[in-house]
């Protein structure tokens, strides 16, 4: 054979190869295991996921950060409750 026939057929066999791992992917998606190219997932499972990923990474930042809003959605005045304390008496 010749080296461009050679080359040819090596390219026409990755292209088939991933041709068929689209289709696969295709497939397994129809099936509901894994997000491939039609299906996209949802805003919050992805944010779920990198919240996680932000915990393993940055560990004593993400826990500072996660910690100050929850204790600020804690500490917020209910907006119906008045005008806040002022310390005059």
């Amino acid at each position: 054979m010749t080296p461009i026939l050679t080359a040819t057929l090596a390219f026409l066999g990755l292209l088939l190869t991933l041709w068929l791992l689209d289709r696969a992917g295709l497939w397994a998606e129809r099936r509901g295991w894994i997000y491939w190219r039609k299906t996209r997932p949802s805003g919050n499972a992805l944010g779920a996921v990198t919240l996680e990923l932000q915990k393993i990474f940055e560990s004593g930042k993400a826990t500072h950060v996660i910690e100050a809003k929850q204790d600020a959605k804690r500490e917020a005045p209910d907006p119906g409750s008045g005008p806040p304390d002022s310390g005059h008496v």
